[in-house]
């Protein structure tokens, strides 16, 4: 089986883990300041923490722009359930923004429509706005950053799939348009640590506060206590935090995996190229690419023109998988799962994420897949959609 996505484990890799078992730390050691060095490094923005998941992170964001009851959030509906599940962490309530049809990503332009909408109407508007770079295709940032100037919300750039791309030749992450970006480095990520997440930001004022909140809101900074310290031995916890620490075996494989960072996205694009070439002329939709971006390509996604295929969306994913092609589908539309059913959604409110969730297909895309694979992978679909 070839699977959709695979993490590569060098022993470089694996040296640098079992470096950190022989050490001292195995937990708050020097490895996560490394890590979160190297992703400063990559992005360019002024702080960088690390967590133990990009769920973690996003919560940790929400909380530091001070979402919490009687807030909204609004996020793309064609995503992980996490980038709305954060919002809920908090007490908030979520709304949804629909897709734009050619990049699957949150349309700036149904996101304008929607705030004027609900001005005019006298209806909350959101606290933030969570735009999700869906397969490592950045959103349309500077749209949706002049919107959140105009109608005062905060933005949280969900780039789980995005580490090393680039918006308007500057790195996803920087922050130019957004108060905190997101990040995740799970298994099938361009990076990993296994399990793993991290929040870049250029405001001091929500780095530190993420950073309380990721120890359990505890401190041993003179400065942050109520009275002046017992001794060596003294802490206080002074906000209800978390244990959203990420250990030091996780941050040595991140640092290692980092220096790598700039091969892995160019293979992943490599391959894209090659998939663009060799599906031409198939019934299929292929992935488009906006203008001045360099996407992260964690997902190679195809869509069926099913009105010219003679099987089912169903019938081309199970014959793929049966043919050993490890596809799958991301993601099923948020706003569908049975829980934010009962929150009161409904299937038909969000018609292009439903419309592309009736057509999508991520094939196999990794940065160590080989030419061989990828053709096999070509003449699965071919022969199955032909």
């Amino acid at each position: 089986m070839i699977p959709y996505g695979k993490q590569e484990i060098t022993q470089h890799d694996i040296d640098a883990v079992i470096n950190v078992l022989k050490s001292d730390f195995l937990t708050q050691g020097p490895q996560v300041p490394l890590f979160e060095s190297a992703i400063k490094n990559a992005t360019g923005a002024s702080h960088a923490l690390a967590t133990n998941s990009a769920t973690s992170a996003l919560h940790l964001a929400c909380l530091a722009l001070g979402v919490g009851k009687g807030d909204v959030v609004w996020t793309t509906p064609v995503t992980f359930v996490a980038s709305s599940n954060c919002a809920l962490y908090c007490g908030a309530d979520i709304d949804f923004v629909d897709v734009d049809a050619e990049t699957y990503n949150l349309s700036p332009e149904k996101l304008a429509d929607k705030l004027a909408y609900a001005k005019a109407h006298n209806l909350p508007l959101p606290k933030v706005v969570i735009p999700v770079h869906l397969c490592g295709q950045p959103c349309e940032m500077q749209a949706i950053h002049s919107l959140g100037q105009e109608y005062g919300f905060a933005i949280i750039e969900d780039a789980s799939h995005a580490i090393g791309g680039r918006y308007q030749d500057q790195p996803i992450g920087n922050c130019e348009y957004s108060d905190i970006t997101v990040f995740s480095f799970h298994p099938v990520k361009i990076v990993t640590t296994a399990e793993g997440g991290a929040a870049t930001t250029n405001n001091t004022q929500l780095a530190d506060k993420m950073a309380l909140l990721r120890s359990h809101g505890i401190t041993r900074d003179p400065e942050l206590m109520t009275e002046p310290t017992h001794g060596g031995w003294y802490y206080q916890q002074i906000e209800l935090g978390y244990n959203y620490r990420m250990t030091e075996m996780q941050a040595a494989l991140g640092v290692s995996q980092m220096t790598r960072l700039d091969d892995f996205v160019a293979k992943r694009n490599q391959l894209a190229a090659g998939y663009d070439t060799l599906l031409q002329g198939l019934p299929l939709i292929l992935p488009k690419q906006i203008n001045a971006s360099y996407s992260g390509r964690h997902l190679y996604v195809i869509r069926l023109k099913l009105d010219e295929i003679k099987l089912s969306h169903l019938e081309v994913f199970t014959a793929l998988r049966e043919a050993g092609i490890g596809v799958n589908l991301h993601y099923i539309p948020v706003h569908l799962q049975p829980y934010y059913q009962d929150l009161g959604f409904s299937k038909g409110q969000f018609p292009e994420a439903e419309d592309y969730y009736t057509q999508a297909i991520s094939i196999p895309l990794y940065h160590h897949m080989t030419t061989l694979q990828q053709q096999q992978v070509v003449d699965s679909i071919t022969k199955i959609i032909t």
